[in-house]
């Protein structure tokens, strides 16, 4: 409680203007124009904190103008006890309950915790990315072990199963298919200090094996029987991050996810000219932040993979797109010295995304003339939270 208040609930919204440098051929989305959008990106309701002795959660619903619809998000039931071992060490263990894979993760370098931390949703995402960031969350339940031992050595394991694809049509979450028996999940990591800041290094397995999808009478989406898709995504990550005093704060992080992909269910439908593929995606970015107020935050990116041109239909068949962003951001209330702290929290941001190749080529990657640079997106934000 905060002078009567229960602290447990907060809330957040985020109202921005999307403008790629040249309109797309069809509008991006129901109610929008084909270039210089502004919507109300996302509004989220909060619940975090202690439930039961030893019980918490995270918890969010989210509303969002593109597409009109309230829907759970990011969801984190958890269990948790500390232990010491005889020879005096020890740490935390417990057990997760959660709807995305690496949203129990404690470390920014994990795909559900990934920079950047609000993007364009109107714009031109990348073709082609591993199943495990972003192909599950929301869709699925899963429960996971976890241990944080002596501070420093980071263990988690556990399964995935998708629920059914009425419940998630209730919830307003997508259905990309149901996965087939359980999804194991795996993930370490190793975090130490390191002068006045600290290191981090890890990896992660998820492997899932996904069936097709049809829908009913209505147009909504259920599943079918039939041959399955098999994803197997291997990762490995790190992070640098320099405290200091607190006034100049410098990160530093990279992120690197192979998926080998065996094609059943999409080859049998004629969906792909390959039974198996490659999906490749590799992430560098580093922020500077000056007094907790003023940040720039900057990261090269490139997804890339095996050429299947029935897959991904364009003129090259190949999926690798390449660039890199660049964003300024200010904090005027955030701090632990603003004013009505900790209520009144608000991030204005500027974002600049830059392609090099888009669809496996710098020029005409559709075959009508549209270039890379075209889909570069200026993407402008504003982020309050209380």
């Amino acid at each position: 409680m905060h002078n009567g208040w229960d602290t447990h609930v907060s809330m957040m919204a985020i109202e921005s203007f999307t403008a790629t440098r040249k309109g797309q051929p069809t509008p991006p989305a129901s109610g929008f124009k084909d270039n210089d959008n502004s919507e109300l990106q996302q509004v989220s309701l909060f619940y975090g904190g202690r439930l039961a002795d030893h019980w918490g959660m995270l918890g969010q619903v989210t509303y969002s103008q593109n597409g009109g619809l309230l829907g759970w998000d990011n969801t984190d039931v958890r269990y948790t006890h500390n232990y010491t071992l005889g020879n005096g060490k020890g740490g935390v263990f417990g057990l997760s309950f959660n709807n995305n894979p690496t949203v129990s993760d404690v470390f920014q370098t994990a795909p559900a915790w990934m920079y950047p931390y609000t993007t364009d949703d109107l714009g031109y995402p990348p073709p082609a990315t591993p199943a495990i960031m972003g192909g599950f969350e929301q869709q699925v339940a899963g429960m996971t072990a976890y241990t944080m031992f002596d501070g420093s050595w980071y263990a988690e394991a556990g399964f995935y199963r998708t629920l059914s694809a009425a419940l998630l049509n209730r919830l307003n979450a997508g259905f990309n298919g149901r996965i087939v028996g359980a999804a194991p999940y795996a993930r370490v990591a190793y975090t130490r200090s390191v002068g006045s800041g600290d290191v981090e290094v890890g990896g992660f397995y998820f492997d899932a094996r996904q069936g097709q999808i049809g829908s009913d009478a209505r147009g909504t989406p259920i599943s079918i029987p039939g041959p399955y898709n098999a994803y197997r995504d291997l990762g490995l990550d790190a992070s640098y991050q320099f405290l200091g005093s607190g006034r100049n704060i410098f990160t530093c992080n990279g992120l690197w996810v192979n998926e080998e992909q065996t094609l059943n269910g999409t080859y049998s439908r004629g969906g792909s000219s390959n039974l198996r593929n490659t999906v490749d995606a590799v992430q560098l970015n580093g922020s500077y932040w000056f007094d907790n107020t003023y940040g720039v935050q900057m990261a090269v990116f490139r997804d890339g993979g095996t050429a299947d041109p029935v897959l991904y239909a364009s003129r090259t068949g190949s999926p690798t797109t390449q660039g890199s962003m660049l964003e300024v951001d200010y904090n005027p209330f955030g701090k632990s010295t603003s004013w009505h702290q900790p209520w009144v929290n608000l991030r204005l941001g500027l974002q600049y995304i830059y392609y090099t190749l888009f669809d496996g080529a710098a020029r005409n990657y559709d075959g009508a003339g549209r270039n890379a640079h075209d889909n570069n997106t200026l993407y402008g934000y504003v982020w309050v939270a209380f």
